[in-house]
């Protein structure tokens, strides 16, 4: 194969894992689902060779598991499995704007701004699934400010490691719509305050925020499930 066709193999390969990883993340392939490579290839119009490196690679990630003689299952996960891994994820998100910091361009900037009136109109009229498609585009878009590849491509897999247990731990519980309607107003502030500090000109303030958020979301979600007797 040549160069074009290795260029065209890994492109093709990426938008399956992406959107393979995305399903999952928003549940739409929830925990214990059984993922046939004959269907995905089906899907995809592209072999099982494919198909079978992707779900490697989401194996190793920790989204799915290789059963003998079941198959490929998506994984099932709890807030308390998930500690270690926040924990790490507070540690990190504070370098986003320590670690060869990228100064946003008029065009990103403008994206920030519209992922923040975005945050404003869901708000106003709470979705949990939209809620959940805006935290990955604002995080993808928050790690374009940094251009230290390393720490970027961990906090990406941290990140998707935690993305689905706030959709899958809330949506069990009582409160629900007032935890929703709460954490939207929360990140919608998280989102206001980022793009103050980009106009500010000061990215440091930014890993500053993104720390305090990702730690008090972990926080308030375990208070959710462990309350205080």
């Amino acid at each position: 194969m040549g160069k074009a066709g290795g260029s065209e193999a890994r492109v093709r390969f990426e938008k399956i894992y992406r959107i393979l990883r995305r399903r999952i993340c928003l549940l739409d392939y929830p925990p214990g689902r059984r993922l046939r490579e004959e269907d995905l290839a089906a899907e995809f119009s592209t072999s099982r060779t494919p198909i079978r490196r992707v779900l490697a690679r989401l194996e190793d990630e920790g989204l799915v598991r290789s059963v003998h003689g079941v198959g490929t299952i998506v994984t099932d996960f709890s807030i308390d499995d998930l500690q270690q891994v926040y924990q790490l994820r507070v540690e990190l998100a504070e370098l986003i704007g320590k670690l060869a910091p990228v100064a946003p361009d008029p065009e990103r900037l403008a994206a920030f701004r519209r992922l923040v009136e975005r945050g404003r109109e869901l708000a106003d009229k709470p979705d949990a699934r939209e809620f959940a498609r805006l935290n990955m585009e604002f995080f993808h878009l928050l790690m374009t400010l940094t251009a230290n590849e390393p720490l970027k491509e961990i906090s990406e897999r941290l990140y998707y490691q935690t993305t689905r247990v706030w959709l899958k731990t809330a949506s069990r519980l009582a409160q629900y719509e007032n935890m929703l309607r709460n954490e939207i107003s929360i990140f919608q502030r998280e989102m206001a305050d980022t793009v103050a500090a980009i106009e500010a000109g000061d990215l440091r303030i930014i890993g500053h925020i993104r720390r305090s958020h990702v730690a008090m979301s972990f926080a308030r979600l375990r208070a959710e499930t462990h309350p205080a007797r």
